[in-house]
């Protein structure tokens, strides 16, 4: 998978010129530029207390910021620093993702890593690694396995964002179970709140994106207003029930703190900094990972043409899912998604609702599989938790052994509804790692997913391919049972949102109308813009959401074929 066409690894130590014992020759300040001199990170001590700020051509986009943590049980890890050692290195790689809008990535940044250690009581030691791309930074806290340092509860995490003006900013509020919010535009001063990727134009032109990378094993970060402090945010990581941030022990590497900056806002959708952050592929195979367009018994169930549940309008029967597998055979279309095939849609919200493996009675699970492969169309299973995310982590092996010795290579896991066990967030640590654990059971049996209620994505598909696409988005459906979505909200998502990664917003209805199932309501758009979502809102697995019927005979379809 790796070609690298030049790795230039050059490790140099910087020793220091001083000791804390002699403060007049102590270092305490240390920075690394981009390859092309344009981007610097700068790590400085205050009055012991660690620092970094951001500059870009010249201009300053963060201004000196803290670093830290603070604990349950143990002293903050916050202050009293000398700089004991930097390390710098350079890297020039090129990686070729399994899919993707580039058939090759440049890794090519400048790194360091500045070793701070306390002067005094126990002498503690806090690593801050950061990589200067031309297009960003990213940086992360390393924690070494250290005496008084072992387990850790981490009670904050002192990551601060000190911009250097009231820059523009489109933003989403800083909700811990959802991000399907429609995005305002507003004034730094004026952000309550925000889930990343919160994106911001300068007085000066520039646009600036942050957001966090390789998310594993540590709570998903939110930026808060600092007291005081004009245009100032601090990272609030979405707590453990108890108010616990992160548990979890040394060595510890945090995720990425990413700061993307261009010059035009199309500079921001084309980096590929939160992808070069994450490990590289772990999969030795992945000739089973394959992009595709699919259909689905879906969009019937949101405008109320179908239901979920067994009854009279069931829309997951074994008829319904053959003809949707024929529409798909006979247009060229790759998969049909099935919805609602399984027991337990009437008992939503319960503990335990869903049954994973026993399908409704009038659905042949086995008989729909084996007419789709015959068809040479794949069937993209469905796993709807309810959130009871606790259940079917118990039961994860037996659904996904279920569609593996069916044949399909592809699911659909939804989290609708407030987490089981209660107490826990959909963006904490505990979910975060209950994904991931998920995605990695799937990988082990060649199946590809599809999450909505998810984690953000942080650029985890070079690592997991079969991560292919999430929602994590106001998508498509708002329009037919809410006041929908307005015109502007799909061009604002290439830019905020999409910057983590591809996005299943489900496009290309073509009944804007709803007349026949709901009139009281619209989808506020047009054919042609239809259309266009499926470019620009890009996805490796992307529904054309519609029933059959709407697409039948109607020369548009010719696009999405």
């Amino acid at each position: 998978m790796f070609r690298t066409i030049a790795a230039a690894f050059f490790l140099g130590v910087i020793a220091l010129t001083g000791t804390a014992d002699a403060p007049g020759n102590a270092r305490t300040e240390a920075t690394v530029e981009s390859p092309d001199g344009g981007t610097k990170f700068t790590v400085s001590l205050h009055s012991g207390e660690a620092r970094y700020g951001i500059a870009y051509r010249g201009a300053v986009l963060i201004n000196p910021s803290r670093l830290g943590f603070r604990f349950g049980g143990e002293p903050p890890l916050v202050g009293g620093f000398a700089i004991a050692d930097v390390q710098n290195s350079s890297r020039d790689e090129v990686w070729e993702p399994v899919w993707g809008q580039s058939s090759s990535i440049r890794d090519h940044c400048k790194e360091m890593t500045v070793t701070l250690q306390e002067t005094e009581g126990e002498r503690r030691i806090l690593q801050i690694v950061a990589r200067a791309y031309n297009d960003g930074v990213g940086f992360r806290y390393v924690l070494p396995l250290q005496p008084g340092l072992d387990a850790l509860d981490i009670a904050s995490e002192e990551t601060e964002f000190r911009f250097s003006g009231d820059h523009i900013a489109w933003w989403i509020p800083d909700d811990y179970d959802s991000y399907e919010h429609l995005y305002r535009e507003t004034r730094l001063s004026e952000v309550t709140g925000a889930n990343t990727p919160v994106t911001m134009r300068t007085s000066e032109g520039l646009y600036l994106s942050v957001h966090e990378a390789n998310l594993t094993n540590y709570a998903g970060m939110t930026l808060v207003p600092l007291k005081d402090v004009p245009n100032a945010f601090r990272a609030e990581l979405v707590p453990w029930p108890d108010g616990t941030k992160v548990l979890a022990s040394t060595p510890l590497s945090t995720p990425w703190r990413t700061v993307q900056v261009a010059e035009r806002p199309g500079g921001l959708v084309e980096s590929d900094l939160i992808l070069n952050l994450n490990e590289p592929c772990v999969l030795e195979d992945t000739s089973w990972v394959k992009p595709m367009k699919y259909v689905g018994i879906w969009w019937g169930m949101h405008t109320g043409k179908y239901s979920w549940h067994e009854g009279p309008t069931h829309g997951a029967t074994t008829e319904n899912a053959k003809r949707h597998i024929d529409f798909a055979r006979d247009h060229g279309i790759g998969g049909v998604l099935v919805e609602g095939w399984n027991t337990g849609w009437n008992r939503w919200g319960a503990r335990g609702a869903f049954d994973y493996v026993t399908p409704y009675d009038d659905f042949d699970l086995s008989k729909v599989a084996g007419y789709a492969e015959e068809s040479g169309v794949a069937l993209i299973g469905h796993h709807e938790t309810g959130g009871d995310a606790q259940d079917y982590e118990s039961r994860v092996d037996e659904a996904l052994d279920l569609y593996a010795s069916l044949g399909v290579t592809a699911v659909k896991t939804g989290y609708a509804g407030g987490i089981y066990p209660r107490g826990q967030h959909h963006h904490g640590q505990w979910m975060v790692q209950h994904y991931r654990t998920v995605l990695e059971k799937a990988a082990e049996r060649r199946i590809m997913l599809d999450v909505h209620e998810p984690i953000k994505p942080t650029g985890i598909s070079r690592t997991y391919p079969n991560m292919m696409t999430r929602e994590g988005v106001r998508g498509m459906e708002y329009n037919a049972w809410s006041e929908g979505n307005p015109p502007e909200h799909t061009t604002i998502l290439p830019f905020t949102r999409m910057l983590g990664g591809p996005l299943d917003y489900t496009p290309g209805i073509f009944d804007l109308m709803l007349d026949d199932y709901k009139p009281e309501n619209r989808v506020h758009t047009t054919l042609a813009k239809q259309l266009a979502l499926f470019v620009v809102l890009w996805s490796p697995v992307q529904m054309a959401a519609d029933l059959p019927e709407n697409y039948e005979d109607h020369p548009a379809f010719e696009f999405i074929e």
